[in-house]
């Protein structure tokens, strides 16, 4: 695979042992209750968080960390924490990215969710909101692992996309395959990219919620729709082990009904 400007380079040694944490959507609870099942040790000061991976294994989280979900700060406080000590990997989700660019001052649309991360961002200081803002803005479109036998990204990929623009390789990444037409449900349509893959390597994202993590041609989706009173879903690579947990409950309703 050839290098762009959207190719931000994988951790040293990226090779795994890898843990993938599907969209978590402000679902902290769950996700500390994933990350203990995984072997992971948290632990909560006041506002600081401090997470201990299992020797020698690291996170990776597909993005759309924020929005919908009850605890969004401490998501990104816990994502943020271990990307920063070497722990974790993180790619953006096209709700991360809205965020960041609400939080630069950008005009976006208040829906899906960012409503709720923004009443709960006004009770966190100023600093925070700043610092939050310039992380998301690192996040890479996507990381090529394991000698490119691995990709992560938010919402898909192919290996067509490296002959495309850094723009079109970004938003392909975030939002998938869109024809650009609006479905019933006012979401955009998206084309089953999955169903066409025929590249090498391993694809695993989220964004699209399902009901059953499957794979499709090497790619698999473990975005099982948490937030949306589904599980939250990590797959450990390279063992190709499904770990899940069950959502608390539901804390919003999917406007287009879980694939």
């Amino acid at each position: 695979m050839s290098n762009d400007s959207q190719r931000e380079p994988s951790l040293s040694g990226g090779s795994g042992p890898f843990d993938i944490i599907g969209d978590v959507h402000g679902c902290a609870h769950e996700l500390e209750e994933l990350l203990g099942s995984l072997g992971y040790h948290l632990v909560w000061r006041g506002n600081q968080v401090t997470v201990t991976p299992p020797i020698g294994r690291r996170a990776i989280f597909l993005g759309d960390l924020v929005d919908r979900g009850p605890r969004s700060p401490d998501v990104l406080r816990i994502a943020k924490h271990m990307v920063e000590s070497g722990n974790a990997l993180a790619v953006v989700g096209n709700h991360d990215d809205k965020l960041m660019r609400h939080l630069a001052g950008r005009n976006v649309s208040i829906a899906h969710g960012l409503a709720a991360t923004i009443a709960q961002l006004a009770q966190e200081p100023h600093e925070f909101l700043g610092e939050m803002r310039r992380w998301l803005g690192t996040l890479p479109a996507y990381h090529s692992l394991d000698g490119d036998r691995l990709i992560v990204a938010h919402a898909g990929f192919g290996e067509d996309l490296l002959q495309r623009s850094p723009k079109a390789i970004r938003n392909f990444c975030m939002y998938g395959d869109t024809s650009g037409e609006i479905d019933e449900f006012g979401l955009p349509v998206r084309r089953d990219w999955a169903a066409h893959y025929s590249g090498s390597a391993m694809i695993i994202y989220g964004h699209t919620p399902v009901r059953e993590a499957g794979w499709v041609n090497r790619t698999l989706c473990i975005d099982t729709g948490c937030v949306f009173g589904g599980r939250l879903t990590a797959l450990r690579y390279p063992e190709l082990e499904l770990l899940s947990v069950p959502a608390r409950r539901t804390y919003c309703e999917p406007l287009r009904p879980l694939a």
